[in-house]
């Protein structure tokens, strides 16, 4: 994940800073000037602003005081809570700001090497799946000799305001900075895939099962070093809004621990092990806390033992930060962001996951083939022009993680078009030998639709059982350009790949060897009153749809007479008037047995409705019947991309 950055507007910090210390000259960075077109585009600060480097300031700056910790921060007055909430984050993971604030030891300040300091500073961000590294000079946005924007409570610590200078100048100006989402900027500061949950939409407040599973999984989350932030919904009157138990609304907080807390004191509590789930946050104003059950001198603690809140470091001081059970959190907060870390690494102790990325562009085209702008599924005529992306599942069932992602509109937002889009995608079973792009939504199997959201990223967690798969991301509307970047993680490769071919190439051998003159897609559902041959009960039947030579097997039904297959096939046929056969077969460790097979010819005046046939024997008796019957349903067109 950590690979080299690519330099922000091909500017090089290391050249510029020894072309600065060889001139005796301070950084002046002409890609983000000290003027008002950085710091605005609509609403101007609140007052004559000056820039002012550090030194003019703090007679001693440095990057760090005593370290970096989330109680470093304020926020300043544009409404940037969010991106305060990122960084209190980011202090705490020391892996992740160690990334973004490269060569930290070497941008401090050094007052034994003051010749080596030179106005310049860089930071390394992750966008859009890659990590660039932006230069900027030291000269920040003050007013009444005091910083305006996020800066730390000690006036000589610059850590925080540099770093929102870099990402600001990422974002085109400060006011860009102007509301936002915090999952994103920790996805900035980390590459990690986000998931928003609307916790007030979902109900968990009043669902105990689903809310103790979410716990479990912010839990893990946590413990595995991911991100969570959270917030209440607000209407446009209300933002900052504080509340009578100690919230404030519309405002972003940032989670630093999720812990079961043992209850009760001593050695019968040791092995009692009764606990709660509680939830710690920091509110970025480093003020105004949580004034209900388990606040920090709220009585329940007296329920926890000395030791116990020494190891969770409980204090009364008003830092904003504060603990609250995780109820009340799943009953006051709205929305949450989860960032996960994404472990890819062969080398670990926790779960190992294959991602592949891909990324792409929802484009117009006036041939309908090729276009890829065609909407979300309620555009029935245009929904299948979508990219369309392929992956296998080869477990018996595999957890998979989907993530949606598109480019930053922020830096769009000074010429009135920094909106994300409305985006979203669709999960479709397909036959198990597709190579060509789906055509026809009504032969397949819709197994999951995320969320459609303006939000930068859509995610989603699927339980998908063994098989084929496409993933189609879209935007809500058609004829709506956009790029996006898609990440697909599984428990092993998937062979995740774009499908963009229509149908078979027409090649120079296709003369000799024939082309397809027909396509043929056939579904089979199950069977029903199989027989053992040897009367044996229970049988582990599999069925084998077969075409020209080629083949598709089902995966085992285990112990049944009367298996349900939900297997899929398509065929591009040469020889349309040779039949294709499905055979079911029962599974046994020394050798297969045949249980009986049906014959079709696919011809495209065939029915298409669902079929139900006695299964029959093989051979020169293949006109006798076997035990049992087969549904299936069976389709049939000369034209290639019609399925």
């Amino acid at each position: 994940m950590f690979s080299s950055a690519v330099p922000h507007k091909n500017q090089r910090y290391a050249d510029l800073k020894g072309e600065c210390i060889k001139d005796k000259k301070l950084f002046e960075d002409p890609e983000f000037p000290a003027t008002n077109a950085s710091l605005f585009y609509r609403k101007p600060p609140p007052g004559r602003v000056e820039w002012k480097r550090p030194g003019e300031i703090s007679s001693e700056p440095h990057l760090f005081v005593e370290g970096i910790s989330s109680h470093d921060l304020n926020q300043g007055v544009v409404g940037n809570c969010w991106f305060v909430a990122a960084c209190s984050c980011l202090a705490l993971k020391p892996h992740l700001w160690k990334k973004v604030i490269p060569d930290w030891s070497e941008q401090e300040w050094d007052s034994k090497h003051p010749e080596n300091y030179a106005g310049i500073f860089h930071f390394q961000f992750w966008v859009f799946g890659e990590w660039v590294d932006v230069v900027v000079d030291d000269r920040l946005p003050t007013l009444n000799g005091e910083l305006i924007y996020c800066h730390s409570k000690l006036n000589n610590e610059f850590w925080s305001a540099l770093l929102e200078k870099a990402y600001a100048k990422l974002s085109g100006c400060y006011e860009s900075l102007e509301g936002g989402n915090t999952g994103d900027a920790v996805v900035d500061f980390s590459g990690a895939v986000a998931e928003a949950i609307n916790l007030e939409a979902e109900a968990y407040f009043n669902d105990q099962e689903k809310q103790d599973q979410l716990f479990e999984d912010l839990l893990k989350v946590y413990d595995r070093g991911g991100i969570i932030s959270c917030s209440i919904k607000a209407s446009p009157t209300e933002i900052e809004l504080r509340m009578a138990n100690g919230l404030v609304k519309g405002h972003a907080y940032s989670v630093t621990a999720v812990k079961k807390v043992r209850l009760g004191h001593g050695l019968l509590a040791y092995f009692k092990n009764e606990t709660i789930p509680l939830i710690r946050m920091r509110n970025p104003w480093g003020k105004t806390e949580w004034k209900g059950a388990w606040s920090d001198s709220s009585e329940e603690w007296s329920k926890v033992g000395d030791t116990e809140r020494g190891n969770l470091g409980i204090t009364v001081e008003d830092d904003g930060e504060f603990w609250m059970s995780f109820t009340d959190w799943c009953k006051n907060f709205t929305d949450a962001d989860v960032c996960r870390l994404i472990n890819t690494s062969m080398i670990s102790i926790h779960k190992t996951w294959n991602e592949v990325v891909h990324f792409g562009s929802w484009t117009k085209h006036a041939e309908p083939l090729f276009n890829r702008c065609g909407g979300c599924a309620n555009n029935k005529q245009t929904f299948l022009q979508n990219p369309q992306y392929l992956f296998d599942v080869t477990k018996e069932v595999d957890e998979v993680l989907i993530s949606l992602q598109q480019r930053d509109m922020k830096i769009h937002r000074q010429i009135g078009q920094g909106e994300n889009l409305t985006v979203g995608f669709s999960v479709f079973k397909v036959e198990l030998n597709r190579k060509y792009r789906m055509h026809d939504i009504l032969t397949q199997q819709n197994v999951e639709t995320s969320t459609y959201i303006n939000a930068r990223t859509v995610f989603k967690r699927c339980m998908l059982p063994q098989g084929r798969y496409i993933i189609i991301p879209t935007t809500f509307k058609p004829q709506t350009l956009g790029e996006y970047m898609i990440r697909v993680f599984t428990d092993v490769d998937s062979g995740c790949r774009e499908l963009t071919e229509d149908k078979p190439k027409v090649r120079c051998w296709s003369s000799f060897l024939g082309y397809p003159q027909a396509v043929t897609h056939i579904y089979v559902h199950g069977a029903e009153g199989l027989e053992n041959q040897d009367n044996s009960g229970g049988a582990d039947p599999y069925v084998i749809i077969s075409c020209e030579g080629h083949s598709v097997r089902s995966t085992i039904q285990r112990d049944t007479l009367e298996p349900e297959f939900a297997t899929r096939a398509i065929f591009y046929r040469k020889k349309p008037r040779k039949p294709l056969t499905v055979e079911v077969w029962n599974s046994n460790a020394v050798k297969d047995e045949f249980l009986g097979q049906v014959v079709l010819s696919g011809a495209v005046k065939d029915t298409t409705e669902p079929q139900r046939l006695k299964l029959r024997k093989r051979g020169r008796h293949m006109a006798d019947e076997m035990p049992g019957s087969v549904s299936l349903r069976i389709i049939t067109s000369t034209q290639l991309t019609a399925m």
